[in-house]
């Protein structure tokens, strides 16, 4: 079994972005720090993303064990970590989280890194771009979403990466295919509203406008990039983004917000696709990032699951090339951001 460290008693700490050197005073540092933070400073310290950045990005929780300790000492006892590649049943509680992110560190310690691309500015929980990394080269791009309870501990976690295989208007065919004796409903009624916070752009948008195109396309920055994972190219510009939404705006499909950040320049979600006359429903995670003078998002990222766990082709390509879990991988640095 792993070595787990004593808890440290807990205290409150003057600020959630004081400096953690190293992974022996993180641990003993980690709960003064994060875990009494008052939930009404939590705007202003941006706790959940303070904390993930830290674990990701200095702690290296995914590739170092050391890491993956310090995750699991900030976790809920009841934490619920759902992990959209390997298996359909969540991981719950501390000790299988733990166990669970010890065995993703051990099938890449030394083969390659998780690199930090973006990260939503949310304080009760966050969302954050990732990318498998290895030398000059990387790979496998993914998303995760992270919830804090009230005391600041992990108490939810939703991880994808990308599907290696993206059908692109595959996708459109088949699902048209599936929803095509779907009747059509009334539209929905809503009051207009202009947020201009991240989160409740994204909270309007899918929970009282939800399939009005005209008022979600008032959102959208002229210089818009969307990436959805099921299409190879990335669409630009609001043209693009108008034509893709339309294509998929017909009866028989529900789109429901799940778990939603707080953030305010930038927000995560999670969500699923619900198929009229379907058991099954599609889990995703989208990431959205807004100009900061337009107050419009310039930025969407979404990322739906794989019907198929673990999905054949990922699984041979991380067996094949864990350092970065594709087959071809690019440049370091060629996509910016993790575009």
């Amino acid at each position: 079994a792993p070595y787990r460290p004593p808890r440290q008693s807990l205290h409150t700490a003057a600020a959630a972005t004081a400096t953690i050197p190293d992974a022996g005073s993180f641990l003993s540092g980690i709960f003064d720090i994060f875990k009494n933070e008052k939930r009404s400073n939590q705007s202003e310290t941006r706790v959940a993303q303070n904390l993930v950045k830290k674990l990701v990005s200095e702690e290296k929780c995914f590739t170092e064990s050391s890491g993956a300790i310090a995750f699991g000492e900030v976790c809920a006892e009841d934490v619920v970590y759902e992990d959209c590649f390997e298996v359909d049943s969540p991981f719950v509680g501390k000790e299988s989280v733990l166990q669970h992110l010890q065995n993703k560190v051990a099938s890449r310690q030394g083969k390659g890194e998780l690199r930090m691309d973006r990260i939503s500015d949310g304080s009760r929980a966050c969302g954050f771009a990732w990318t498998y990394t290895c030398g000059d080269q990387e790979g496998l791009r993914g998303t995760t979403f992270v919830e804090l309870n009230e005391n600041n501990e992990i108490s939810y976690v939703r991880e994808i990466p990308e599907p290696l295989f993206k059908p692109g208007n595959l996708t459109l065919k088949l699902l048209e295919a599936v929803t095509k004796d779907a009747v059509p409903k009334p539209p929905p009624v809503y009051t207009q509203k202009t947020p201009t916070k991240a989160s409740d752009i994204a909270l309007y948008l899918f929970k009282e406008v939800n399939g009005d195109l005209a008022e979600s396309m008032r959102f959208f920055d002229e210089s818009i990039m969307y990436r959805d994972f099921n299409f190879e190219e990335m669409l630009e510009g609001t043209s693009e983004v108008r034509g893709f939404i339309q294509d998929f705006s017909f009866p028989g499909i529900t789109f429901k917000l799940d778990r939603c950040d707080d953030g305010i320049i930038s927000t995560c979600f999670t969500w699923e696709v619900i198929l009229e006359g379907q058991e099954q429903v599609v889990k995703g995670i989208s990431l959205y990032e807004i100009n900061q003078e337009t107050k419009k998002v310039e930025y969407v990222r979404d990322i739906p699951e794989s019907p198929t766990k673990p999905p054949p082709l990922g699984n041979l390509a991380r067996k094949l090339r864990p350092g970065l879990g594709v087959f071809s991988p690019v440049n370091l640095g060629s996509r910016p951001g993790g575009k």
